[in-house]
């Protein structure tokens, strides 16, 4: 026999019905914006119980969702969610817009600003706006002279991870990226899709200002500069802005003294490349 369940408790806000007076005391908080719940660790608030219960796992470490394929742990159930769409290959949210499909939900959410053209990160330092959380961490670095990432063999430090790859993979000569076309192969993948492009003679980067094309994203950006007149690079010692960061470590130079460019027939260094080639 079939019972129906009764929902006779109302949000008077959007008209959603609950079977239980508790729920709909919960949901009400997603309109007042109220989160009673606080944890008495980092006093982060939360509008729902079970989401402070979760919470509570980052300082405890606890992770009670196990991975019954590859045997990892997860503090939260749906993590462990998302971690078994990587091992079935199930993409289960779909984009309405352009129809990719993707493994996790805030994936996904990021995807639609490519679309939307939404940009809700917001550097408090410079103004500029990013579509993803993780671009606005790496962007921070250029401000704070952040450089996280080390290479013990040399003491280098990086304030990207992928610069930390590409710096290993030249001093190693892995080129673990092969062009299909010709078999040239190269040390980042970004690198490969630009040379895959004097195959086909794809430029895909419009300027929206004076429609002029490139072949890279980063080229378009520092082309952008032109127009808007932004110098988002500054140099800490003197204060000077560039709008392009090839010029700001050019200009570093001037400080430092280095001449990276050495001529092998002189002996002589020179600090820019274009002195080494009139020399």
């Amino acid at each position: 026999m079939f019972i129906q369940e009764i929902k006779s408790y109302h949000c008077e806000i959007c008209g959603k019905s609950f079977s239980r007076n508790d729920t709909l005391i919960m949901h009400k908080h997603v309109h007042t914006g109220e989160k009673p719940y606080h944890c008495e660790v980092c006093d982060k608030s939360f509008s729902q119980n079970d989401h402070l219960t979760k919470h509570k796992h980052v300082h405890t470490g606890e992770k009670t969702y196990h991975c019954e394929i590859c045997g990892n742990s997860f503090s939260q159930n749906d993590h462990l969610t998302m971690q078994r769409h990587v091992h079935t290959g199930e993409r289960p949210y779909h984009c309405e817009i352009c129809g990719k499909s993707f493994s996790r939900n805030n994936t996904l959410t990021m995807h639609r600003h490519v679309h939307t053209g939404e940009k809700p990160y917001h550097c408090e330092i410079c103004g500029k706006s990013f579509s993803r959380n993780d671009n606005l961490t790496k962007h921070m670095r250029v401000h704070t002279g952040e450089k996280p990432y080390q290479r013990d063999i040399c003491d280098k430090y990086f304030s990207q991870s992928d610069s930390l790859t590409t710096h290993i993979r030249i001093n190693t000569g892995e080129k673990p990226y092969h062009c299909d076309i010709c078999g040239i192969s190269f040390s980042t993948c970004s690198v490969l899709a630009t040379h895959r492009r004097f195959h086909t003679g794809g430029i895909p980067y419009h300027c929206e200002i004076c429609g002029k094309s490139f072949s890279q994203n980063d080229h378009l950006t520092m082309h952008r500069h032109v127009h808007t007149g932004e110098k988002p690079y500054h140099c800490e010692i003197c204060g000077k802005s560039f709008s392009r960061n090839d010029t700001l470590i050019k200009h570093k130079r001037v400080h430092t003294g280095e001449k990276p460019y050495h001529c092998n027939i002189s002996g002589k260094s020179f600090s820019q490349n274009s002195q080494l080639l009139n020399h």
